[in-house]
């Protein structure tokens, strides 16, 4: 089942899951280590996030590591990238405004 990249960081645990795969491949047991739930529940994140294709599995030795897939997050700073010039105009309007109060 292959699912929306917007799934997998609609969840607060995924995105920190995301986070601490960002910074070097972890495995599932290091993972779990940083969060008070289950190994299971961890699990059941990771298979979400292997599922949007967000991170992937990487076998080494006798130990699965999983590691970010850098490519799939682009979509989501693809995404965003449409809001950002709003964001910047509305600002910058919200910045001459001020100017013009101040000046006044």
């Amino acid at each position: 089942m292959r699912r929306d990249i917007f799934q997998a960081i609609a969840d607060p645990t995924r995105r920190a899951i995301i986070a601490l795969i960002a910074v070097q491949s972890m495995t599932p047991n290091a993972i779990a280590e940083h969060f008070q739930a289950t190994r299971q529940a961890v699990s059941k994140h990771l298979k979400v996030l292997v599922e949007c294709e967000v991170i992937a599995p990487r076998q080494q030795g006798r130990e699965i590591y999983y590691q970010l897939e850098l490519e799939k997050m682009k979509e989501i700073d693809k995404w965003l990238s449409q809001f950002r010039k709003i964001w910047e105009d509305r600002f910058n309007q919200l910045d001459n405004l001020l100017s013009t109060l101040q000046n006044s």
